[in-house]
């Protein structure tokens, strides 16, 4: 089985037409496993239940912004190890070097392409 059949990856955005486009490009790429979440409160709780390979999280959500949820899941043991790729249209001098600290692990700019995110994903998993 090939990474890209065994990759488990969550999309956290709290817009319908982002998880959307992202969940589109997800399997043009050909990733068959993965799941979507619109709060990031819940998704923090699905991934200590059930952890995933990869989360790729939007950055600005109410309650838990995408660094929130980032600092939130390499403080438990379960989650820390999971990829963590923050997606946002402004990747401010702030937003990588709080991300840098909490170890992000890749980043995508709005507006993405399906090219984009496969190499942002493989940057952090390998070659799919």
């Amino acid at each position: 089985m090939s990474l890209r059949e065994s990759l488990r990856v969550m999309v956290v955005d709290d817009m319908s037409v982002s998880r959307a486009l992202i969940s589109q490009s997800l399997e043009e790429i050909g990733i068959k496993h993965f799941a979507t979440e619109s709060d990031s409160r819940t998704a923090l709780g699905k991934l200590a239940a059930n952890p995933v390979h990869l989360v790729i999280s939007d950055m600005n959500m109410p309650g838990l912004s995408g660094l929130d949820l980032l600092g939130a899941l390499r403080q438990s043991k379960t989650t820390q190890r999971i990829g963590f790729i923050l997606i946002t249209g402004t990747p401010t001098p702030e937003i990588m070097q709080r991300g840098q600290q909490l170890g992000l692990n890749n980043l995508i700019r709005k507006p993405f392409t399906t090219a984009t995110v496969k190499a942002s994903i493989e940057r952090v998993v390998g070659p799919l």
